[in-house]
């Protein structure tokens, strides 16, 4: 949503591409840059502002893109330069913004970074990763615990010293302390901003500074946990103070281009305080998103806290909101799941009605649930590692469903990288495409909608006090807010509209009648407030 008042990404609903699984057009059964050029009308037919991409930078795709081996290069398995720069071109003409993955926390190991500084400790490169000397006993420097298990630390024979991964072992971290790595760092954002895209989504971006004393994590307090990483509190090898200086550098080389923009992806467990604090003022990250709404917890007063808090913490705060993206449950299973199709309509509305900036993923505007992967098809690290307690991120990544007669249900000509579920195939686009109630339509026609909505933007926010399951605000201020409901229930909620003079401006199965609204579960309203 675009004014000349506000800048194009507040307010905006922005679409998540995951290459891997959106459209293959060379029959190797992964997607490619040439395939999401061929689909962008599709995308362009939502109604969104502009495409997150994740990455598609040359790796070894041990954690599948997220270990990059050279920053400035596309991999082969997605296509080449000149197919960047035509899907840069092709976005632009739709009127789509493009804003690309950037993994600054870390490489992989087969980037010439790291061969160069893992060879000896005395080369120009020695310092540009988190080395450290063993204890006395031989064991890892502290007691640092790696995201996807096992110890964050892992021995080097050519160094005889440990590097530190917070994540896999092929992963090891970038020393951001090093005024060298931070300018090679920028020198990569500027290649990028050259070619035209328009800005980043920064991947782990609490994660690109460590504490240099190597001080011990505390333990955590309670809670579910399925992995090592969970038994800690993360005090010390993520979220420290040196970061907010890098990302006031970056975003400095960012403003050197007009209208670009950086969202930072926040795993923090304080992931709203540090969500205000990485985008405060106009000098650090123009919005982030953390994992508050990609877990299990929903109802109307998880949503309202939550988004209080940011609210609370001042009008420079601008957040992100996500449902659902490539690393967690799709939202249609967590909160939808046994629930009618409206439902997952209504959590579209909702998404991209907060006060924010919000990401769509792909297939969320189809209403897809998990895919069931076997066991004999997984290939993520994390759910091969932590199977069966936690099958991992592939019942999330299973290729999106086109045109449901279709071979792979459209997406691919031969068997893929990861099975098409079945449960996909009823969900396919030309089979939404004609059904006026589907949720794909719903998505179009609520978007177009919105995009209307000139006043919501950067409109406040202020909640509505509500019993049951009823989550409501007025966004706006003065004649012409619009005040939202949303029945997040199980049971139909009948609730009193504000007094004055109101007019219905959109609904989905509302039944209205003496200055109150039936809502059954999934059924919104929006009504503008003239007086």
């Amino acid at each position: 949503m675009t004014t000349t008042e506000t800048p194009w990404w507040k307010g905006a609903v922005i679409y998540q591409i995951y290459p891997r699984s959106f459209q293959d057009t060379n029959g190797d059964g992964v997607g490619d840059l040439p395939g999401i050029l061929s689909r962008l009308d599709h995308v362009a037919s939502l109604g969104v502002d502009g495409i997150w991409l994740s990455p598609i930078f040359t790796s070894p795709m041990r954690d599948f893109g997220y270990d990059v081996a050279d920053y400035c290069g596309i991999d082969p398995l997605f296509g080449t330069l000149a197919d960047f720069d035509a899907l840069v071109e092709g976005c632009h003409t739709r009127g789509l913004k493009l804003i690309i993955d950037q993994v600054y926390s870390h490489t992989s190991d087969l980037h010439p970074w790291f061969t160069e500084s893992r060879a000896d400790r005395t080369n120009p490169k020695a310092d540009w990763y988190v080395w450290a000397d063993p204890k006395p006993d031989g064991t890892p420097p502290n007691n640092w615990m790696a995201v996807f298990g096992g110890p964050a630390w892992t021995w080097d024979g050519r160094r005889k010293q440990y590097y530190l991964h917070n994540f896999l072992t092929s992963q090891p971290d970038l020393n951001l302390h090093h005024p060298q790595v931070q300018d090679a760092i920028l020198a990569v954002a500027r290649f990028w901003l050259d070619r035209g895209v328009d800005g980043f989504r920064l991947d782990v971006a609490d994660f690109y500074t460590h504490d240099r004393s190597l001080a011990d994590n505390p333990p955590a307090e309670g809670g579910p946990r399925d992995r090592p990483w969970q038994y800690q509190r993360h005090l010390h090898n993520i979220d420290q103070p040196e970061t907010l200086p890098f990302v006031e550098r970056l975003r400095a080389v960012t403003d050197e281009y007009p209208a670009r923009m950086m969202v930072a992806e926040l795993a923090s467990d304080q992931s709203l305080r540090c969500m205000v604090d990485y985008t405060r003022g106009d000098h650090r990250f123009h919005t982030a998103y953390s994992f508050v709404f990609l877990g299990p917890k929903f109802g109307p007063t998880f949503v309202r806290d939550q988004v209080q808090k940011i609210a609370d913490a001042g009008p420079d705060a601008w957040p992100g909101w996500a449902f659902s993206n490539h690393d967690v449950v799709r939202v249609a299973s967590r909160w939808g799941k046994d629930r009618p199709t409206r439902y997952l309509k209504m959590l579209v509305a909702l998404l991209t009605s907060l006060r924010g900036t919000a990401f769509l993923y792909q297939g969320e505007e189809l209403g897809l649930p998990q895919a069931d992967v076997p066991f004999d098809r997984l290939v993520d690290p994390e759910g091969l590692a932590l199977w069966p307690n936690n099958q991992g991120r592939d019942g999330c990544r299973t290729p999106m469903p086109w045109t449901a007669a279709e071979t792979q249900a459209g997406f691919s000509p031969v068997e893929p990288w990861l099975p098409v579920s079945t449960t996909h195939r009823p969900l396919a686009v030309d089979q939404q495409t004609d059904d006026p109630d589907s949720v794909l339509n719903f998505t179009r026609h609520w978007l177009a909608w919105r995009r209307d909505q000139r006043q919501l933007g950067a409109a406040s926010l202020t909640f509505l006090d509500l019993p049951g399951k009823t989550l409501g605000f007025i966004r706006g201020e003065g004649p012409g807010r619009l005040v939202f409901l949303f029945n997040l229930g199980d049971e139909a909620a009948r609730t009193a509209l504000p007094a004055g003079a109101w007019r219905a401006v959109y609904q989905l199965d509302a039944a209205l009648e003496d200055g109150a609204v039936t809502l059954p579960c999934g059924g919104l309203l929006v009504a503008a407030i003239d007086g």
